[in-house]
């Protein structure tokens, strides 16, 4: 099986190159290479366009929905500002779904929620005020800040000028009417913020939402969590069938026009419909990749460790990694060893370069031994009686399979 997986491959690497038996030219390279990348932008789009369909976490569980149930702590003298700050957020072009979103499924606690986000949103004179509302308490907190300040400095230019009994009493008097200016001034913020948030709070969404948010319990958010980390697990299988629904038909497709091309000895239909079963096998590949990324190392480990740490049985986890790392090390020395570095691979290298067989070096043309180490570079054919290559697997005029070499 193994060699019959390497016989395709090399026959696909070859269909790729050539064309009745003859390397591409350039300009057919050019235009083939033209074609892949046309081929490949299409099907990435097209995966993109099909996943779109998919309900993501985000999509499932909205961010302004995990800001007011999951996160948010509400209460009667935080819940405006609280309030203002995610119609802010949302309005921002990342949490602005389109009309596509809107429509996907989300979970059942956040859907009332969404519901009057949205209308609240949609008021350009209700999210206004909202902000207005924010503006004036950052407002009214930089001028208290700043009174405070003053009024220090008042405090200790008093205390100077009655221990020095001297004059200091027009900076006294200065600092004095700054501290009642800005008095006045923090007391007009608040006056307008107090207007504004009991209008705010007389509107029927606002009080629609602040009840929704008061009847939330720790069983809704606990439920909530648990379905946004269910979906986070599943949602990268789900996308990847999703993917392999629009990418195994063109798979199938291609292939059976490939194999038919090659039965029937259409070298151009062969040339492209390999090219489209390569390119087809990029995103599968990739796709398949992103999954095992996606489970293994962000949940399945996770998970295993938390597991282990909980049993204290962490030095399980040590010692499977070193299990691991031995058996790797012993596949990668047999695949270098074995299958890309061995010794046969590295002849026929030798013998395609015109190099020594035997010490690597390139030889003079026609050299039948070499001048560096003598080795002798031909032999004489069982077969054909003509000379070959000593180390050859093949003869080079008559194809008989040659003997391996003594020692």
């Amino acid at each position: 099986m193994f060699e019959s997986l390497i016989t395709k491959t090399g026959r696909l690497k070859r269909n790729l190159t050539t064309l009745d038996n003859q390397p591409l030219s350039k300009a057919a390279l050019v235009i083939v290479v033209f074609l892949d990348v046309f081929i490949l932008v299409s099907l990435f789009d097209g995966l993109a366009d099909h996943t779109a369909q998919l309900t993501t976490p985000a999509q499932y569980v909205p961010q302004h929905c995990r800001d007011i149930v999951i996160d948010a702590d509400w209460n009667e003298t935080t819940r405006l500002a609280q309030l203002a700050r995610i119609v802010a957020r949302y309005r921002g072009s990342y949490y602005l779904p389109d009309e596509s979103e809107r429509n996907k499924s989300r979970h059942p606690i956040c859907e009332p929620f969404v519901r009057i986000l949205e209308s609240i949103k949609d008021d350009e004179t209700l999210s206004r005020d909202l902000a207005e509302s924010v503006r004036l308490q950052q407002q009214a907190a930089a001028v208290r800040t700043e009174l405070e300040r003053v009024k220090g400095a008042y405090d200790t230019s008093l205390l100077e000028a009655i221990a020095a009994r001297g004059p200091g009493g027009a900076n006294v008097e200065a600092i004095r009417k700054e501290i009642a200016d800005k008095t006045r001034a923090l007391n007009e913020l608040v006056r307008q913020r107090k207007l504004l948030e009991a209008a705010l709070e007389r509107d029927e969404r606002v009080r629609r939402l602040f009840s929704l948010v008061a009847d939330v319990s720790l069983a809704d958010r606990t439920r909530l969590r648990d379905a946004l980390r269910q979906a986070h697990f599943w949602y990268p299988v789900k996308r990847l069938g999703m993917e392999m629904i629009f990418l195994l038909p063109l798979f199938i497709v291609f292939y059976a026009w490939n194999a038919r091309s090659i039965a029937a000895n259409r070298p151009f239909q062969t040339l492209v419909s390999s090219h489209l079963v390569v390119l087809v096998l990029i995103p599968v590949l990739l796709k398949v990749l992103e999954l095992i990324y996606d489970v293994i190392p962000k949940k399945l480990l996770k998970q295993v460790i938390d597991l282990l740490e909980s049993l204290n049985l962490v030095a399980l986890w040590h010692y499977l990694l070193i299990g691991i790392a031995i058996v790797a090390a012993q596949a990668l020395i047999y695949l270098f060893q074995k299958k890309l570095f061995s010794r046969e691979k590295l002849i026929q290298r030798r013998i395609a370069h015109g190099l020594c067989q035997n010490c690597n070096r390139r030889l003079p043309a026609d050299s039948r031994a070499c001048p560096f180490c003598g080795f002798g570079q031909f032999k004489r054919c069982s077969e054909c009686g003509k000379p070959t290559h000593v180390l050859g697997k093949f003869c080079r005029e008559c194809g008989q399979k040659l003997a391996a070499p003594a020692g």
